[in-house]
């Protein structure tokens, strides 16, 4: 077997090797990954929660998602922007989520910029960066799925440009991977979009 290359599961359908490694990943990687993300509260979600996971495993936020969803109010932009210091505490005392002061600050700086957005700008400028697929190699191990991109670092520095913080090229990146703007399942997995099991 190649390392790195997709692995049959319990099923036996080969998955990308990181959707084994706990029972929560194999639903998040057949129903969500890669999947296209439209719409600037599902944005805003993605891009807070891939924040929160920069210096942690994925599966840490993954299990902590319906506590960060009732602590963020459903991640809908305008009611968080509206939080206040009151929330910000509460927020840091809460269990459910990460309680990183920075993680924290910069998701309720977020919510404020994105508010004072029109709507739709949010969604608009991430699928601006979407590249064309068919100038993208289809992965077949993880050693030829990148970290970072031209068009995930482009992404970062439109971002921050536009106020928003915690968008560093590799969070840039991580937010392409799971919202669908591109496709890095592996070529042998159930998933992939018209592959195997793909739509």
């Amino acid at each position: 077997m190649t390392a790195g290359a997709a692995v049959a599961g319990p099923d036996g359908a080969l998955r990308c090797p990181w959707a084994l490694s706990a029972p929560e990943y194999v639903a998040y990687h057949d129903e969500e990954w890669g999947r296209p993300v439209r719409g600037d509260d599902a944005l805003y979600e993605r891009l807070s929660l891939e924040a929160f996971q920069s210096g942690l495993s994925w599966i840490t936020i993954l299990r902590r998602r319906p506590g960060f969803r009732s602590a963020f109010a459903g991640f809908s932009i305008d009611a968080v922007a509206a939080f206040t210091d009151a929330d910000r505490e509460r927020l840091l005392a809460d269990t459910g989520i990460i309680r990183n002061r920075a993680k924290v600050d910069a998701t309720l700086s977020n919510a404020r910029v994105l508010a004072a957005w029109a709507p739709g700008d949010l969604d608009a400028l991430i699928w601006s960066h979407a590249p064309d697929p068919a100038g993208r190699a289809v992965p077949g191990t993880l050693a030829d799925v990148p970290a970072v991109t031209p068009e995930s670092t482009a992404l970062s520095k439109a971002l921050k440009k536009r106020g928003l913080r915690f968008v560093g090229p590799t969070t840039a990146y991580a937010l392409m991977q799971a919202c669908g703007l591109v496709d890095d399942h592996l070529r042998e997995c159930v998933a992939r979009a018209g592959g195997p099991g793909g739509a």
